[in-house]
Formats: C-alpha cells, sequence, structure tokens
C-alpha cells in the first residue's frame, strides 16, 4: 500500500514538474512569438503606408496640395499621367552651365505605383491589412505655415488596435490582448504614436514613424 501510494506521488510530482517546465517555456515563448507576429503584420502595413506616400507625393506634384481623400487619391492614381523629364544643356547658353528640363513622354501613375508587382490593387490603398473587419488608414491633408509660407502636408495612420486587433496562432484572445496593450503603454509614457504612420500634420515631412525609430 505504501508503495502504491509513493508510486502516485512520484508520478503527480513528475506531472506537476512537467506542467511548471511548460509554463516556464510557454512564458518565454510568447513574447518571442509576438514580436515575430507584429512584425511580419508591421511589414505590409508599412508597405502599404509607402503606397500612400507615393501616391501623395505624386498627387501633390499635378495638384500642389495632398488629398484626404482615398477615393479621390485612389482615382488620381487610376487616370493620371506624369511627365519623365530629362535634363540637358541649354542649347542658347554659351556658357555651358545652364540646363533645361526636357519632357520626354508620359508615365502613368498606375505604373509608377505598381514598380513591377503583380499582386498590386490600387483599390487596396486605403485599406489597412490585417484589420477585421476591413478598416481605411486614417487619412488627413492641409496645410502649416513655416516663415509665413504656406506648406502642405498630410497624414496616414493606423493604431496597433486595428492590425494587431485579432489574436495570431498560439494565443488566446485575452493573452493577446494583453501583450498588445503592454507594447501600446509602452509607445504612449515616451509619448509616440502606437502604431504606424507617415507624414505628419505638425510638420513638412514624408517620413514614417518605423523609419525614425
Amino acid at each position: 500500500m505504501k508503495k502504491g501510494l509513493s508510486i502516485l506521488i512520484n508520478i503527480l510530482l513528475f506531472a506537476v514538474i512537467v506542467f511548471l517546465a511548460w509554463q516556464v517555456v510557454k512564458s518565454i515563448q510568447a513574447p518571442i512569438k509576438f514580436n515575430t507576429e507584429q512584425k511580419a503584420r508591421e511589414t505590409k502595413v508599412v508597405e502599404r503606408l509607402i503606397d500612400i506616400r507615393n501616391a501623395e507625393v505624386l498627387y501633390k506634384n499635378a495638384n500642389s496640395k495632398y488629398t484626404n481623400n482615398f477615393d479621390s487619391l485612389i482615382a488620381f492614381c487610376q487616370t493620371a499621367e506624369i511627365p519623365i523629364v530629362k535634363i540637358v544643356p541649354d542649347p542658347t547658353d554659351t556658357t555651358f552651365t545652364r540646363t533645361i528640363n526636357d519632357t520626354i513622354g508620359y508615365v502613368k501613375v498606375m505604373d509608377s505605383l505598381k514598380a513591377g508587382r503583380d499582386n498590386f490593387n490600387i483599390s487596396d490603398l486605403k485599406w489597412v491589412p490585417f484589420s477585421q473587419p476591413q478598416q481605411n488608414f486614417e487619412l488627413e491633408a492641409g496645410t502649416i505655415q513655416r516663415n509665413g509660407i504656406e506648406i502642405p502636408v498630410f497624414e496616414a495612420r493606423t493604431p496597433y488596435e486595428v492590425y494587431l486587433a485579432n489574436p495570431g496562432a498560439d494565443f488566446s484572445e485575452k493573452e493577446w490582448n494583453q501583450r498588445r496593450d503592454n507594447v501600446k503603454a509602452e509607445k504612449e509614457s515616451i509619448n509616440r504614436y502606437a502604431g504606424l504612420k507617415v507624414g505628419s500634420m505638425e510638420e513638412a515631412t514624408t517620413d514614417g514613424n518605423w523609419e525614425k525609430l
């Protein structure tokens, strides 16, 4: 009887040890898995923000301002063309120091943005990857004053809650949300935007915040 009880106790102790070891391994792997999933999603979000930036810059070059309307931006990309400019010496300049811009053709904005990507769809420009249900990027445009000059600016952004809304594999909703909220709190504690954005409504820049880390 005592021997049987001893065996049972040993089995229970072994089970407890295995469970605790598994919990330790899980606690170590969980933040690594979360960071891996976060970076994978942010890679796609950044790609989309870069496309928005490129489209906005081309829109501004054609219209002398940015737009805060995705429908207008997408329509522009679908129909507009941009000149191909070649810089050549000014034939009237005998000093050979002046140049002129010679337009040698035009290229469609769509072709410029697509850049060889077969799966590029301009209609997806406004959608945040991994958002469920689908949500738009937040898009603003306007001007700021610098030395009495009106400077066009724009900003496109999306917070963690949008593209990190749904749990990754191996995460419960509660655990996933807690880790996402921890990342958000860390950003906010140093006065940084808790998400990804490009451009700014406060300064004349087209940088993304991932480029400033």
